[in-house]
């Protein structure tokens, strides 16, 4: 009874201090803690330095010793043995002294003042590959038919080596269910063949630990058949007898055997006596000569019956399996307790084995029963009671738990401290989850005694501890089915009796991911396309991914499959495309997904020979096993007429990458085995696929799981940089290692730092694994040297290279000095300046910036300008141009470095002035007052001045009929002048201006214009004749003095003044003088002689004060004004009228049709037009199809008959005096005359519609087909030369 109360007691006790099992903050005092050990048989390699592993945390940091052997090993005396900083860890050099010296039993302990942790004993020995014994061995010669064993019998390794028979070639000899090797190494024929007859059976042997191949003499043998072997049922050649037995440890690999010999060869099967084999943890190897069970337990044991069957009997062997133990736990190994002063807990050792192991303690080292006696303490067996612990009884206690088959050791510490809480759960953290899912809100935390832990919500009106909440015993809060009212701010308090602390986090509930419209299932024919439709509903702050699968892989990579947002099109379907189809949505939260099947139809001509993909290959067998490496064989599969080119080996890692296939290597079709290198911590599993003509085959089954052990990783992360994201830190980042480079579980990164150029020690920091690490409290801008080295719970990478990088930026504390400019020229200057001290620019160098800006001209007019430029330099300069100045100016300027946190102060701001430059066009040139013998020129001066204007310079010459210059007459004019008279010039006469302004650098570019003395009253007269009857050409219009055309009265207060036009080749140029605010200015004009009231047109003159009018037609005349319009509600403001006339195109020898040679050429062109009216009618009346007589009654109007494409004929032009438009046209509102697109003109069948007279009266105007663009030849006829209508007007009155 009072033992049964005891342990009512022991169990409250435990219940109430499960939690107390915690990782305790390394800045709380702690006994030792080991972390890291070297395994118990440890097995090492003889050429390479022993490194025996020892690694404890605690605080104060712990001290380690050794013992060898049992004794006391100091290493202090051995000059081949040091022990790693901060650590525990031996290093032996075995470069002066042997390996086999240090085979022995070692054992590490780490102290502090508050315990002793002890490691295993570390049993050290070194890997053998001995050689083989040379023997000489003579050749066997069989009979046909008898059963054979060739002995390998290889020397005895550490570990064990691997056994593997080849030929001289290094191929593996073939094996089957007549021929196979022994769990031992031997190879057992059950009948031999005379194909078996070779020289070259070998045995080779491979040491994993060293890498060495030792190799066997070659075995003959010679198979004879004089007398074969008679059949004969099977009998066993292992193992021997009818029954043997077999002990196998709990947790190892069972492996029996049953290699049988006969005539015809047994085949072999295998049978549990006293119960079912175990299905998911059975293999059979070896063509079912071996039976092998993993991870071994007590319910594996009993007998085992292998079976050997051919026609002629069979016969059995009985294997009694005992299964034992050694010892492992039951429900773990003893955990650390916290415990605060005068509270009670238990230490518990629970473990079992076969048989029952016994359980010692030990506190701190030394046996219980030696320590000192503590009244808070009691042993029994193996449990250890504490009751009201008092401070200064923290100690780390021992656990040994052994048997025949090995031992447990754990350590396990007591540690009495009073600490308040706190919350070791990150602050502020956001959980997300999916509505109605179950939702886990972490608290983990620490204190001592054990904090309580109670949730609030919000405005913490009352706490969470009832439906739909549940509280966990960590701290952990949980929502079973998590709704949106769930969504909130969450305070989690830890209250113990010192302290109290808070922490906040939140939850956020989010809509699922749903599917509303699923693809559908479809049938197709081939070569046709079908879509499959996934319309998908989800939470709109999730991040959504679409993807798609085929049979449960990857889409095919084929442009004919095309996947949109919410689709999968498939064009130009084939048989290939047959199968299910599933679209899965993903998102950060959760996914959902839908399948539809695809089936392909289309009954197709079976071909004669039918040329299919392989089948899979089979059978997939993983030999030769090392810890990096592994030989993978299968069995080919059905070639379907189209031999096999190669296989493709992929793997999948199920501990990394589970669910993604990754192709490994490839072999030849001709060979069925491959030798695959591995990385260490992988679960591999392997599948084959083989590629003939057609395609690859589909993936083979999946081979069996073969994991390798971890190991210290082979590489650190690359990509190591340093920079500053703030002018007082030191930003570490790198390329964090992948999974399957990590080789080993734990892994995380060692950091280091020091400054460079500075005699300092490395600092060193331990970072999860993570891809970056910020150093605070930096000096600013200093190089550094880096390192960043992987580690993993198996050891460290190598020594990592050293990366540089600078701490962060700030802006520059100094400007250049020395900063002046010198002057190229009027709109080029040189900024020079003194570099500024490295140690001031605090960052990289990034160049330099130049900011100027113009002050002012120094010309009196021009306002002030102080819009600021800035030039860039680019790197380490100490001068720069400053191109496109403005001549005549003062500028200022500064100097700013910069560097990549951004810009320094600017240097003293300095001044400079340009020198005068040449000066822009003037901004006006208009010719007035045309008279007989003398024309005003009128301008205004530039606008761009760039210095003082000194004078202006005048060029003009005569242009003659024929468009020739002539001599050039210069003039130059002062400064002040704005306006000329130019007396003695010819009458009728054309003449050019060029104009331009000079400073003291030069002249600037000229204003050209164009003006034409008038002719006397006589000439003008007959003009005006010729021009009536629309005979006289001309190819410049003339210009005339601008007369006054009445209007009506204008506001007493006009904003224009000095309206003039000037005709010329181009156009009419119309030019004012404006004084108004209104931005909005207009160009109107409109026909003279229009008696309806029709409305002005106009043209937006965009700020300017002088417009060139265009498209007016010839002999006509315009009134032109000015407009000037503000808002809506206020009357436009007009200039006075001017009225313009435009020549009509005559003549500028007005006796042209008198000369001779004028009425020679146009009787020549009359006749050559009337033989090629000839040609055109001969032709019409061959064809037959077209009479004249149809084409003439066609056509509605009998004034205006055009040339026809088709027949050649002309029509009838009428010779208006008055030049009116012609009947079938129209006229449009800017006096430009235009066809209707029907109708045809011998415009168009001349080169670009601008026929002419040449100086000699030739025409130039080719009939040569009709014009690319019609309406551009019609559209602009107001100053061109004569149209060939008008021209074939002229041509008439002459014929």
């Amino acid at each position: 009874m009072e033992r049964r109360r005891m342990d009512a007691a022991l169990l409250v006790l435990f219940l109430g201090h499960l939690a107390a099992a915690l990782e305790v903050p390394l800045d709380l005092p702690q006994p030792p803690t080991i972390t890291h050990q070297s395994p118990k048989d440890y097995i090492i390699d003889p050429r390479e330095n022993i490194i025996i592993h020892c690694e404890a945390k605690g605080k104060p940091h712990p001290s380690f010793s050794w013992t060898r052997n049992g004794t006391h090993f100091d290493i202090d005396e051995d000059p081949n043995v040091t022990m790693r900083p901060h650590s525990g860890t031996l290093v032996v050099d075995i470069s002066r002294a042997k390996a086999e010296q240090y085979e022995c039993v070692y054992q590490c302990t780490a102290r502090n003042k508050h315990g002793t942790a002890v490691s295993n004993n570390i049993v050290v020995k070194q890997s053998r590959s001995p050689l083989w014994s040379k023997e000489k061995i003579k050749p066997i010669v069989v009979q046909e038919g008898v059963s054979l064993v060739l002995p390998c019998r290889p020397p005895a390794g550490l570990p064990p080596p691997i056994i593997f028979w080849m030929d001289n070639n290094f191929q593996r000899l073939p094996q089957s269910s007549r021929v196979a090797q022994s769990l031992n190494g031997d190879l057992y024929f059950s009948n031999v063949l005379r194909d078996d007859s070779r020289n070259d059976y070998i045995c080779y042997a491979r040491f994993p630990y060293t890498q060495t191949i030792q190799q066997k003499q070659p075995i003959t043998v010679k198979v004879l058949n004089k007398e074969p072997a008679d059949e004969r049922k099977p009998s066993f050649l292992i193992p021997s007898g009818p029954s043997s037995s077999k002990t196998v440890l709990r947790g190892q690999v069972l492996e029996m055997e049953c290699i049988a010999e006969g005539l015809p060869t047994p085949e072999v099967s295998w049978t549990k006596v006293s119960g079912d084999l175990p299905a998911k943890r059975t293999s059979f190897l070896h063509y079912q000569r071996t039976l092998r069970i993993v991870n071994v337990s007590e319910s594996d044991a009993g007998d085992y019956r292998c079976t050997a069957r051919n026609q002629l009997g069979s016969v059995h062997h009985t294997i009694h399996v005992m299964v034992k133990a050694a010892p492992y736990w039951i429900s773990g190994a003893p955990r650390n307790l916290v415990l605060a002063p005068g509270e009670s807990s238990v230490l518990t050792c629970r473990a079992s084995g076969t048989p029952k192991p016994s359980i010692t303690w030990a506190m701190n080292g030394i046996p219980i029963e030696n320590s000192p006696k503590d009244l808070s303490r009691k042993v029994e067996d193996d449990t250890i009671i504490f009751t009201d612990v008092q401070p200064g009884s923290s100690a780390v206690y021992q656990c040994n738990v052994s048997n025949d088959y090995g031992y447990l050791l754990s350590n396990a510490f007591v540690n009495v401290l009073s600490e308040p809480p706190r919350v070791l759960t990150q602050s502020n953290k956001v959980y997300q989850v999916i509505k109605n899912h179950r939702a886990l809100i972490d608290c983990a935390s620490f204190g001592s005694p054990i904090p309580k832990i109670t949730w609030f919500k919000d405005s913490r009106s009352s706490t969470l501890d009832g439906d739909p909440y549940i509280l966990h015993d960590n701290g952990t809060l949980e929502i079973h089915i998590a709704q949106a009212h769930n969504s909130g701010r969450y305070t989690c308090v830890a209250r113990n009796s010192i302290g109290i602390y808070e922490n906040h986090v939140s939850l956020e509930v989010k809509e699922p991911t749903r599917i509303l419209k699923q693809p559908e299932y479809k049938v197709v024919q081939r070569g046709k396309s079908v879509v499959f439709e996934c319309k998908v509903k989800h939470d709109p702050s999730l991040i959504p991914t679409m993807t798609w699968l085929k049979d449960d892989g990857e889409l095919p990579a084929d442009e004919r499959l095309i996947v949109d947002s919410d689709s999968l099109t498939i064009t130009d379907v084939t048989e290939n495309d047959a199968g299910v189809y599933t679209c899965i949505m993903n998102t950060t939260l959760d996914h959902d997904s839908a399948s539809a099947e695809l089936t392909v139809v289309e009954a197709t001509p079976t071909p004669a020979v039918v040329y299919e993909r392989p089948d899979p290959p089979t059978d997939l067998e993983l030999t030769d096993q090392k810890k990096r490496s592994v030989q993978l064989t299968w069995t080919p599969g059905d070639e379907h007429n189209s031999p096999i080119q190669k296989f493709l080996i992929q793997y999948e890692d199920l501990l990394h990458h589970r669910g993604h296939w990754h192709n490994l290597t490839e072999v030849p079709g001709t060979k069925t085995t491959a030798h695959l290198k591995l990385s260490p911590y992988a679960h591999y599993t392997f599948r084959v696929l083989a590629l003939n003509a057609v395609d690859f085959s589909r993936p083979s089954l999946s081979s069996r799981v073969y994991k390798t052990e971890p190991a210290a990783p082979d590489e650190n992360p690359t990509g190591v940089q340093g920079f500053g994201t703030e002018h007082d830190n030191l930003v570490i980042s790198w390329k964090p290692l992948s999974g399957l480079q990590s080789n080993g579980p734990g892994l995380h990164y060692k950091v280091m730092w020091r400054q460079k150029a500075v005699d300092s020690d490395w600092t060193t920091v331990t970072v999860a694994n993570n891809s970056k690490f910020v150093v605070s409290g930096v000096p600013t801008f200093v190089p550094y040297e880096l390192k960043v080295q992987a580690v993993n719970d198996y050891g460290a990478g190598p020594e990592p290279a050293i990366a540089h990088g600078y701490s962060g930026e700030d802006l520059p504390v100094a400007a250049p000095e020395n900063v002046q400019a010198i002057v190229m020229n009027s709109a080029l200057a040189e900024v020079h300046w003194d570099p500024v001290p490295f140690k001031l620019i605090r960052g990289h160098l990034k160049g330099f910036k130049v900011y100027y800006w113009r002050e002012r001209s120094l010309h009196k007019h021009n306002p002030h300008h102080v819009e600021k430029q800035i030039l860039t330099f680019s790197g380490n300069h100490t001068r720069g141009m400053l191109p496109g100045l403005h001549p005549f100016s003062l500028y200022s300027f500064n100097v700013r470095v910069y560097n990549g946190k951004g810009e320094g102060p600017p240097s003293p701001t300095r001044q400079f002035e340009t020198p005068e430059g040449v000066p822009g066009t003037p901004t006006s040139l208009i010719v007035t007052n045309p008279n007989l013998d003398s024309l005003t020129l009128e301008w205004s001066p530039p606008h761009v001045r760039n210095g003082r204007i000194t004078g202006y310079t005048l060029k003009y010459q005569q242009v003659n009929n024929s468009n020739e210059l002539g001599p050039m007459e210069e003039l130059a004019l002062p400064a002040n002048e704005t306006s000329v008279t130019l007396p003695n010039l010819k009458y009728s006469t054309r003449y050019k201006f060029y104009l331009n302004a000079k400073t003291v650098r030069g002249a600037g570019p000229a204003i050209s214009g164009e003006g034409v003395t008038i002719m006397d009253e006589a000439l003008i007269s007959q003009l005006d004749v010729d021009v009536g009857t629309g005979n006289t050409q001309t190819s410049h219009p003339i210009a005339r003095s601008p007369s006054r055309h009445p209007t009506p009265q204008a506001p007493s207060v006009s904003p224009f003044g000095n309206v003039s036009s000037l005709v010329g080749e181009d156009g009419a140029l119309i030019s004012w003088e404006y004084r108004g605010p209104e931005k909005n200015v207009y160009v109107e004009y409109k026909n003279k002689n229009s008696e309806a009231e029709e409305e002005w047109q106009k043209e937006l003159v965009n700020g300017s004060q002088n417009f060139m009018l265009k498209g007016l037609k010839g002999g006509l005349s315009y009134r032109v004004r000015v407009v000037a319009k503000g808002h809506h509600d206020q009357p436009p403001l007009l200039s006075e009228e001017v009225l313009v006339t435009v020549p009509a195109v005559a003549s500028r020898q007005v006796d042209i049709a008198t000369q001779g040679w004028f009425i020679g050429l146009m009787c020549a062109i009359a006749l050559l037009i009337l033989i090629l009216l000839i040609i055109c009618f001969i032709q019409r009346n061959k064809g037959g199809k077209y009479p004249v007589k149809e084409k003439e009654d066609a056509h509605t109007d009998p004034e205006f008959q055009p040339m026809k494409e088709d027949d050649c004929t002309f029509g009838e032009y009428s010779d208006n005096e008055d030049h009116k438009p012609l009947k079938g046209s129209r006229t449009p509102s800017n006096g430009t005359v235009k066809r209707d697109d029907s109708d045809d003109s011998l415009v168009d069948y001349g080169e670009g519609g601008d026929g002419q007279f040449n100086e000699d009266g030739s025409f130039i105007g080719q009939y040569s087909g009709k014009s690319a663009s019609r309406d551009t030849a019609e559209g602009h006829e107001s100053s061109e030369a004569p149209s060939p209508i008008n021209a074939m007007n002229s041509l008439n009155s002459f014929v």
